[in-house]
């Protein structure tokens, strides 16, 4: 196999990884703890319904069941060495995200929406607009929610909590926030790449027609020494 792609591949999971961490629970490092129970108000809530919570750099993904339960994957090394539930329920501490990351093991847990939410704001079905005519009915999605409740396989470009959502409410697993990432970082090497040919194709014309005036030698450089700082 080619080991380009994978190595990539590899480098763009560890930069997700630096924009997926958020603040530890309580009695982690001395971090405050998700709000009480009845901070946000469920009532507007409807079991099936997409929740979307805006961080920093990115967007946690969960599917509302009621009752204050929201379904959602997260990175999480503990369902992989032990069977204990009550210890794999308690909140995922940076930590157990970290390392479930790096083992590319996950788990669709249920949570309160405090604890899924983590004081951040809630956006309700936002990306129905994106998906018109492939909107699933409220139960269906709900009900593939609770069926993928569990241990699973992790991957910040292939499997995150945005696939798990989109194949719940709409049938189709895909992330945009990802797609967007990798947009992003291909422009970033295909501008390196233009600097680099712009640089080769100077220094050719230097040896093959001579040394270039001085005024000229910023024009070339400059690129390259940027390029090589980049």
């Amino acid at each position: 196999k080619n080991p380009v792609p994978q190595a990539a591949s590899l480098l763009l999971e560890k930069l997700l990884l630096l924009v997926h961490i958020r603040p530890l629970p309580a009695g982690s490092d001395g971090e405050t703890a998700p709000p009480a129970p009845g901070y946000y108000d469920t009532s507007c809530f409807k079991r099936g319904d997409l929740l979307e919570v805006p961080r920093t750099l990115f967007i946690h993904f969960g599917i509302y069941l009621g009752e204050n339960r929201v379904a959602h994957l997260m990175p999480d090394i503990l369902p992989s060495i032990t069977g204990d539930r009550q210890q794999i329920q308690q909140v995922v501490t940076n930590k157990r995200l970290i390392l479930g990351v790096i083992a590319r093991t996950a788990s669709v847990r249920v949570d309160t929406v405090e604890d899924f939410a983590y004081g951040g704001s809630i956006l309700v079905n936002h990306m129905d607009r994106l998906f018109e005519d492939q909107v699933l009915g409220s139960e269906e999605a709900a009900r593939r929610a609770e069926k993928l409740v569990g241990t699973t396989a992790y991957s910040l470009l292939w499997n995150n909590c945005e696939h798990f959502v989109t194949y719940c409410r709409y049938g189709a697993p895909v992330s945009f926030q990802t797609d967007k990432f990798c947009e992003t970082v291909k422009m970033i090497i295909r501008d390196q790449r233009s600097v680099l040919a712009s640089v080769l194709v100077g220094l050719v014309s230097i040896a093959c027609l001579g040394v270039a005036p001085s005024t000229t030698l910023p024009t070339i450089f400059i690129p390259f020494f940027l390029w090589m700082a980049g």
